[in-house]
């Protein structure tokens, strides 16, 4: 089973920036298209942005195009989310995983959640 340590969460007031680390445990990222998704309180998972590398695609769900921008360092193994003029509707744990990634959409590959990191957008 494929692990994902999420890192780099907050509390941050409106307007600020924070970046989020995916790392992978025991695994190469490059083999895998990797999506990052929230959980807000009282609501389902939502895709938020992925990545494929190989085939050159990048996803945005509309609510955080232009803000959020998606990475990845194979370097580090890692994928990261520059999260810029965050709105406290940005409230969410966020998780990463293999997903499915397409220039519409994205979806999570497998089952379970890791742990994910809380942000937390307020003043």
């Amino acid at each position: 089973q494929l692990q994902f340590v999420e890192s780099g969460g907050g509390l941050v007031q409106p307007g600020g920036s924070l970046r989020l680390s995916c790392a992978a445990s025991g695994f190469t990222l490059d083999n895998y298209a990797i999506g990052w998704f929230r959980q807000a309180p009282g609501k389902e998972h939502e895709g938020v942005s992925c990545i494929n590398s190989r085939v050159g695609i990048t996803y945005y769900a509309d609510s955080v195009k232009g803000r959020f921008t998606i990475s990845k360092d194979d370097a580090k193994n890692t994928v990261y989310l520059q999260m810029n003029s965050l709105k406290p509707e940005d409230t969410a744990v966020y998780y990463c995983a293999a997903a499915h990634c397409w220039a519409q959409g994205t979806s999570k590959k497998g089952d379970g959640w890791g742990q994910g990191t809380q942000v937390t957008v307020s003043s």
